[in-house]
């Protein structure tokens, strides 16, 4: 009996053995488990960028994805305890470099900070001039739209962006004025001013062609005078220019201020003379064509506080939150 159940440990010792160097040559063969990198290539704005070229590069590791529609990426397969780097690019961006990444086995890492800026105007022998490189930067202010479609043409991403020509200036009031977006605002502004009663035009056909032309009127008014004419004459910038970093509280100062503080043409913080007096002027041209009972200076004060919290209002939203709904070109600098 003795005999019998030492033969059995024994050949429960042998497969315990077994299957012990079983396992361990499988986890040989199967080595330590690959990891994974993946994240959302954005620009200053926040906007996703599509086909950036996303570049790993380490020992024994060299390969490239594109991003998709929506900027993201994947690379999968990538060797644990093995520094490696990534290197974005995209046309007309800044490429971006990662520090040195050391995954280890099996795990999967969330990059949150691939942000391409903008590439800097490339200049040859022949240096482009200051009126050259405003030119093209207006260019990339006129693709600009909050969820591709609304105008955000008065506004610049560009920290020292070179300052405007009176060309220029005529050049954005117009594209603005003229786009048909904005044509079709100043329908809506009709219909909300005839539901309204304001001004005091009859309640038909005729009274909503004159309020249409009462809402056109002001706006050319403004626009032209404020951001266009007197901006020229002043040599004062219309744009807003978007801070972007700071603190919250420096920010919404910074857009708070607009109304009553702007960019000369020289770089210096100034006074806003241009959208100060311009809507002032575009209260007092309204009295020649309101309606009597709607006209004096209460009509003045009226259009220039609407001017400023207007402006103060869309500075705000400017700085917080449209930059993050404004696309812009693909292939713009």
């Amino acid at each position: 009996m003795i005999p019998t159940v030492r033969i059995s440990v024994c050949a429960l010792v042998a497969v315990l053995w077994a299957a012990t160097l079983s396992n361990a040559q499988q986890s040989v063969l199967q080595g330590p488990q690959t990891g994974t990198i993946v994240g959302t290539v954005v620009d200053i704005t926040g906007g996703t960028v599509p086909n950036a070229t996303v570049v790993l590069q380490g020992p024994n590791e060299h390969r490239s994805v594109f991003t998709g529609d929506n900027g993201f990426f994947t690379l999968n397969g990538i060797n644990p305890d093995t520094p490696v780097q990534l290197f974005v690019s995209a046309s007309g961006l800044k490429s971006w470099t990662s520090n040195e990444i050391t995954l280890r086995p099996g795990q999967s890492l969330i990059l949150t900070d691939v942000t391409l800026g903008v590439a800097p105007v490339e200049t040859s022998v022949n240096a482009a001039t200051s009126e050259e490189v405003a030119a093209e930067q207006v260019k990339v202010q006129e693709q600009q739209r909050v969820f591709g479609v609304i105008p955000n043409f008065y506004v610049t991403y560009e920290h020292n962006a070179a300052p405007l020509t009176p060309k220029l200036k005529f050049q954005l009031a117009l594209r603005t004025l003229t786009d048909p977006v904005t044509i079709t605002g100043f329908g809506l502004n009709a219909a909300i001013y005839q539901a309204s009663g304001y001004p005091s035009y009859g309640q038909d056909a005729k009274g909503y062609g004159q309020r249409l032309g009462v809402t056109a009127a002001g706006a050319y008014t403004k626009i032209l005078l404020g951001d266009a004419v007197l901006a020229s004459l002043l040599h004062q910038d219309p744009r807003y220019f978007y801070q972007g970093t700071g603190t919250a509280r420096s920010r919404f100062l910074h857009a708070m201020a607009t109304p009553f503080v702007t960019r000369g043409d020289d770089g210096r913080r100034e006074i806003n003379y241009s959208n100060i007096i311009g809507d002032l002027a575009s209260g007092a041209i309204a009295n020649a064509y309101y309606p009597s009972q709607d006209r004096g200076a209460g009509l003045v004060a009226r259009s220039a506080l609407v001017g400023i919290g207007s402006r103060m209002a869309l500075g705000v939203l400017q700085e917080f939150v449209l930059h993050k709904w404004t696309s812009r070109h693909s292939g713009q600098p």
